[in-house]
This record gives C-alpha cells, structure tokens and sequence, in this order.
C-alpha cells in the first residue's frame, strides 16, 4: 500500500481485463468482447459487450479475531466503492498516540485522536488511485480537493490541506439544525470549491488517496479540518445486492454486514441543500 504508483495505475476493464501488477494496473485497447470487423460486426459471431471499468483497491485491517491482513483487488468503479476509499491524501496529517503520522504511514492498530470519542484504534484503511483524464470513469475520480491555509476559519486548516475527491467535511451553519435536527452535518469536500481559496487540482499522474476506517463512524483532524471516517451510510441506501454486495463486504474483513458499521455519527448533506434553504 506504500509503494510508489505505477504511472498508469488505478483502471481496468471488466473479467477479461489483463492480470493487473501489484504495482499498476493494465488499460487494454478493447473495450468490448468480441473484436469488431471492418464492416462493424464482430469477427467471432459474438454481439459486442461493453466491459465494466474496474478500480484496483488495496486494504490493510485488523480482521475481527485482530490479525493482520492485507490485499488488492479489482473493484467496479461504481460510487458506493469508490466513496469508500478516496478520501485522504498520503501526506495528510492525523494525530495518533505517537504524534502526528502522515495517512500514508498508518497501520492498522495505531490509536488516532478523533473529534468525538478520544483515541481510538485504526481498524481498516483502504487505498486505490486518483487517475487523472483516464476514459470513462467519474470525471471527479481524476481530481483532488486543495484547501487553503484559514480557508474555513482561523486555523482551518492550518496550512493547505489535499483531500482526495470523496472526503467530506463537518460544517456548522444556520439551517442545519432545521433540516436535520443536528447542530452539524458532513458535506463533501467538492463542495466547498470557489476557485479562490478552495480549488480543484489535476494531478501530473496518478497519485494514491486513502480512507480510514475506525469501530464506529467518527471525524479526525486533518490540518484542523474534521473530515469524517469511513461509512457506507444506511444500509438500506447502499445500493448493492447479491454477489456485488458479497464483493463489497469482503474488502471490509473487520466489519460482517452492513448493520455492524453503526448508525452514522452526523447526517451526510450537499452544500446546494443548505443554499436552497438560505435562498428560502
């Protein structure tokens, strides 16, 4: 999880995609089963079939009899997964037990301070590739989220913060209490750009973005900044059924089912929600 990036890593291409390198991944040129002949029609008698776009995804976790385990994967590179890995960057600093850790070096096992229940051990940490321009994919899974330094308030954060695309942040605000009954909620990070002090930014080349994943849902300090930990959200909203939803769970070893992730520690809104309230 800590090697350095192939430059082409990060996608695939459905089952009958190339084996993918622990260190990359491999783009075929097909995109469909059964290569086309001149007149369109393919050359096997097959009809043609778009292949799934799949995301390489590594975990690290502590599995429920707390062993070690570690593995990659392909993934569909649908949101509920992608949302599921994506929203640290490496150099992000969190506070453990041991002082303050860039992402990209915890383990799981290390104690970080979150905002709501004191330390608590890091039980699972996914990762997968920010992949910039890559065909077909989300557009926002090529981009990251940079915050300037005061950006959200004095020492928030406290110097520029990268966020990967599918972090979100807590806000505190009139109108929240009204739609939710909370005093805050998580909005994505995405959200809050204004091409001024919050930017959209374009990587070089892939870069690696992680989550982080704890016993219970909560938010950790990222640069002053609470950015929430992972969770699928509501069961019944995780829109996954049968042996896709068997594939999900099996990349969270720590956690049997979807009801074992608990309830959500604040609710999840946009930012275009809390605008139309304001117009209101």
């Amino acid at each position: 999880m800590t090697s350095n990036p192939d430059p082409t890593a990060g996608l695939a291409v459905g089952k009958s995609a190339p084996a993918v390198r622990m260190d990359g991944f491999v783009r075929p040129d097909a995109r469909t089963q059964g290569a086309p002949s001149q007149d369109g029609r393919p050359q096997d008698g097959r009809p043609q079939r778009v292949m799934p776009l799949m995301r390489k995804i590594e975990v690290a976790c502590l599995s429920a009899s707390g062993s070690d385990l570690s593995f990659s994967r392909l993934v569909p590179a649908l949101g509920v997964f992608e949302d599921a890995f994506a929203a640290f960057s490496r150099s992000t600093l969190l506070t453990t037990a041991r002082g303050l850790i860039a992402v990209g070096d915890l383990w799981p096992g290390d104690m970080l301070r979150t905002v709501g229940n004191g330390f608590q051990p890091l039980l699972w940490k996914g990762a997968t590739m920010v992949v910039p321009q890559a065909r077909d994919q989300d557009p926002a899974m090529g981009r990251l989220t940079r915050i300037a330094a005061d950006a959200l308030g004095i020492a928030r954060p406290m110097h520029d913060l990268i966020l990967g695309p599918r972090a979100r942040l807590t806000q505190r605000g009139p109108g929240i209490r009204t739609l939710t009954g909370a005093d805050a909620a998580l909005i994505p990070a995405r959200d809050f750009i204004d091409g001024d002090q919050v930017i959209e930014i374009t990587p070089a080349t892939p870069v690696q973005v992680f989550h982080l994943g704890l016993g219970t849902h909560d938010r950790v300090l990222a640069h002053g900044v609470e950015v929430e930990t992972m969770h699928p959200g509501p069961a019944h909203a995780v829109p996954l059924r049968g042996d896709m939803l068997a594939l999900y769970l099996s990349c969270f070893p720590h956690m049997p089912d979807l009801a074992t992730f608990g309830p959500l520690c604040l609710p999840r809104l946009r930012m275009q929600d809390l605008d139309l309230f304001n117009v209101a």
